[in-house]
C-alpha cells in the first residue's frame, strides 16, 4: 500500500508520522531530537505498541532521514523506499506566495527561501528538510504545507497594521497568522460533529498549547486571527508574551542594556505563563500550584483568551461553536470551563461532566447551549498527509 511521510522539521528536531494511505491509518511516527548537538535521539514507534530508540550524535539533519529511513525497511515497515510515495512537509511562513499547499520545485524552494526573515527559527530546517527528504526519495511526491495559507484571505482590514501603507508594500509588513494547519483540520471536524456544512457555520477556535492562537473562522474562512507578523503576538502563551505595547519594549531594552535581538528573545521564551509565575510554563504545574503569581499567570492566560473570543463573536455576529484543540486546550477542564463560562450571558452553557474529559473529541456543552463547546484533538499531520494526496 502507498505511504506519505507527513514531516515537521525544527532547527534541532525532525517529527514524523508515516501514514498508509488513502487508509490514512498510522503505521509509524517518531521524533530525531537533538540535531547538532553532542548527543541527541532518536525514537520510532510502530505495530502494536513497539518502540525503537537509540541515543547518538546528528550531526545533520540528513543523517537523522538516513536512520529514519534505515529503520523502516530493517524493522520491516516498509519494504523498500518506493513504497513512500508521497512527502508533505509543515513550513511556518508562505508570505503572500502560497494561499494553498503546492508541489514544491526548484521555484517554490526558492520562495520558501526567500521568506527566512520571516520565521529565521524555523524556515532554516524546513528547507533543510525539504532537501534532505529530496536526496533520499527523488521520486516521491513532495509537497509544502503552510502555516500561514489558512489565513492569507483574511480581509485587508484584518491583516494590515497601522503603519505608513508602503511598509506593508515594500517590506511585506502585515499580519500573517500561524497554525493554519491546525485550525482548518478542527473547524472541519468541529462541522463533522455538528452534522452541518463547513460553509454555514460560524465557528472560533482555539489552538491553545505552548504556542497559541485563537481564529474566527466564518463559512469556512478564517477571517481574524490572534498571531501577527510573527507567533510572539496575540495571546499571552507559555513563553511568549503575546500582544505589548511597541513602547514598552523599546523601554525595558534600554533598562535592561540588552539588544533587540536580546529583548525579542526575552518575550519568545521568558515570559507568557513562565515569565509571569516564576515557576512553570506549564498549565498543569500552575494548575496544581497554590502560589498566586500561579494563579495570576492563569488568569491572565484566561483573561486574554476571553477577549480574543469576544472581539471574533462580535466580528462574525454570533458564533455557532466554540473549538478547544492543542495542549491546553485538550487537557485543561478548568480553562475550558472559564472561558466558556464568560458567555453565559449569551446563552453559551457548559456541562461540568461533560467536560470533565481529557483529549477526547466530544462536544462538552449542555443540549441547551447556544453555541457548542467541543474538544477537538488537532491533527496536523493527517492534513498534512491530505494535502500531499491531492498532488498524487
Amino acid at each position: 500500500m502507498p505511504k506519505t511521510i507527513a514531516v515537521n522539521a525544527g532547527s534541532s528536531t525532525l517529527k514524523f508520522k508515516l501514514f498508509d494511505m488513502p487508509s490514512e491509518n498510522v503505521v509509524a511516527e517518531g521524533i530525531v531530537d537533538r540535531v547538532g548537538f553532542d548527543m541527541g535521539s532518536f525514537t520510532l514507534k510502530y505495530g502494536n505498541g513497539q518502540k525503537y530508540s537509540v541515543e547518538q550524535k546528528f550531526a545533520t539533519h540528513q543523517e537523522g532521514i538516513d536512520l529514519l529511513l534505515q529503520k523502516l525497511t530493517e524493522l520491516k515497515i516498509i519494504n523498500d523506499f518506493s513504497e513512500i510515495t508521497g512527502v508533505g512537509h509543515r513550513i511556518v511562513a508562505g508570505g503572500e506566495y502560497f494561499t494553498d499547499s503546492v508541489l514544491i520545485d526548484d521555484d517554490v524552494l526558492d520562495k520558501i527561501e526567500s521568506l527566512i526573515e520571516y520565521a529565521p527559527l524555523h524556515q532554516p530546517a524546513h528547507i533543510m528538510g525539504i532537501k534532505a527528504f529530496k536526496k533520499a526519495l527523488p521520486n516521491a511526491t513532495a509537497v509544502a504545507v503552510f502555516d500561514t495559507s489558512f489565513h492569507a484571505g483574511m480581509p485587508e482590514e484584518n491583516y494590515l497594521y497601522s503603519i505608513p501603507y508602503e511598509y506593508y508594500e515594500k517590506y511585506g509588513a502585515r499580519r500573517y497568522g500561524a497554525h493554519g494547519t491546525s485550525h482548518r483540520y478542527v473547524a472541519q471536524r468541529a462541522a463533522d460533529l455538528l452534522g452541518k456544512p463547513l460553509e454555514e457555520l460560524k465557528l472560533i477556535t482555539l489552538h491553545l498549547g505552548a504556542g497559541a492562537s485563537i481564529t474566527a473562522v466564518d463559512h469556512g474562512k478564517s477571517i481574524d486571527t490572534s498571531m501577527g507578523f510573527t507567533p510572539l503576538a496575540g495571546i499571552t502563551m507559555a513563553t511568549r508574551s503575546g500582544d505589548i505595547d511597541p513602547s514598552l519594549v523599546d523601554f525595558l531594552r534600554e533598562k535592561l542594556n540588552v539588544s533587540s535581538a536580546d529583548m525579542i528573545d526575552i518575550l519568545n521564551k521568558k515570559s507568557g505563563l513562565l515569565g509571569i509565575s516564576g515557576i512553570s510554563a506549564d498549565m498543569r504545574e500552575l494548575e496544581s500550584s497554590n502560589d498566586h503569581r500561579a494563579e495570576l499567570a492563569i488568569n491572565i492566560f484566561n483573561n486574554r483568551v476571553i477577549k480574543y473570543v469576544g472581539s471574533y463573536i462580535a466580528e462574525m455576529g454570533g458564533v455557532d461553536g466554540l473549538v478547544f484543540t492543542a495542549g491546553i486546550g485538550e487537557n485543561s477542564a478548568e480553562t475550558r470551563a472559564t472561558v466558556s463560562n464568560a458567555f453565559n450571558y449569551m446563552g453559551i452553557k457548559i456541562d461540568d461532566n461533560k467536560n470533565n474529559v481529557r483529549g477526547k473529541e466530544t462536544i462538552v456543552s449542555t443540549d441547551d447551549s447556544s453555541a457548542a463547546v467541543m474538544l477537538i484533538p488537532t491533527n496536523e499531520e493527517l492534513m498534512i498527509a491530505r494535502d500531499v494526496e491531492r498532488f498524487k
